[in-house]
């Protein structure tokens, strides 16, 4: 025990998510990166601070964690960041309406969302009438839900929205009664199931094909600094390398601990799970699924955009060749 809480210390101090962060190291460029909370699916972010490999690549990597996609996406478009983990519908409705995002890469695969709903609540037909906690009421898995929720007969106006935040927010939401139901990833689902909170399917029991969150950039940003983005996706596939080599699994359990509230058994299911998969990829018969739900939601009439007007993987093949030669 005081050697895993050793390690646990030490990865805790590697992991700080601030501006300040330590000084730039020689010839080091820097990239902004915003995120929306904190979860498995960033935990090759995790990896690449703890084990220095942005730094290998020249790069330092400001991290902001901003509790909302909406303020992140705006920001994002505003230029206070550079680099944004997203989902895909914020990209597509956003170059809709005039911006230059664009996505580059996966980030990671569709997450087991489970519909967390307080306790009394046994169907579907339970939550008529109640507060629905989600980040944007109108984007990410929002979406999915408006539909799961039309497909189990809940007409809009049978139910609120309630557009608390990212994941804690949304736990802390339902803890306090303040919601009776919203989409959430572990640990927060588990940890409201041990309070008696009951569960009403997942996401990928209903969307078994929708992909996972994405990161984005805005071509202006991407065309002037090529270099910075292909050293960030290096950075990032060698954590996902990194995270997938058996060898590395006790450390890398380690730095999972020291940022998420996860039991050491969840966190070992946690790192078998992302061993077993392959490096989350975004196709172009993937983007045209959140095309689809975005113009069902938004009530859009015009032609549907082509896949490549909202992402850009030309900088994802460099990185990769770059790595493969």
């Amino acid at each position: 025990m005081p050697l895993r809480r050793g390690l646990v210390s030490f990865f805790h101090r590697c992991l700080q998510f601030s501006r300040a962060g330590s000084a730039p190291q020689p010839n080091s460029r820097t990239v902004r990166l915003a995120i929306i909370s904190e979860g498995v699916n960033t935990w090759p972010l995790y990896v690449a601070q703890a084990t220095r490999l942005f730094r290998q690549e020249g790069l330092e990597v400001e991290i902001t964690l901003t509790g909302s996609s909406t303020k992140q996406l705006d920001q994002l478009k505003a230029g206070d960041y550079d680099i944004g983990f997203q989902q895909s519908d914020h990209v597509v409705r956003s170059v809709e309406e005039g911006s230059d995002l664009l996505i580059f890469m996966a980030l990671a695969h569709a997450p087991e969302l489970s519909l967390v709903v307080a306790p009394g609540v046994r169907s579907f037909a339970d939550l008529k009438g109640k507060h629905i906690a989600v980040d944007g009421a109108r984007t990410g898995y929002a979406l999915l839900l408006r539909k799961l929720l039309a497909d189990k007969g809940l007409k809009e106006g049978d139910h609120d929205f309630r557009e608390i935040g990212g994941s804690r927010e949304r736990f802390a939401a339902l803890k306090n009664g303040l919601a009776s139901g919203s989409l959430l990833n572990p640990p927060f689902d588990r940890n409201l199931f041990a309070l008696g909170f009951g569960r009403l399917g997942a996401t990928s029991e209903y969307f078994p094909t929708y992909p996972g969150s994405i990161a984005a950039a805005r071509r202006a940003w991407a065309q002037q600094h090529r270099h910075e983005l292909i050293a960030f996706i290096r950075g990032f596939n060698a954590a996902y390398a990194w995270l997938q080599d058996d060898r590395n699994k006790r450390e890398a359990i380690a730095i999972l601990l020291a940022r998420l509230n996860l039991d050491p058994p969840e966190a070992e299911r946690a790192f078998e799970n992302v061993a077993r998969r392959p490096r989350p990829v975004i196709r172009p018969e993937d983007l045209r699924q959140v095309i689809d739900i975005v113009w069902e939601a938004e009530g859009l009439t015009g032609p549907k955009g082509a896949p490549e007007k909202y992402m850009d993987l030309s900088y994802l093949r460099m990185a990769m060749q770059q790595q493969q030669g």
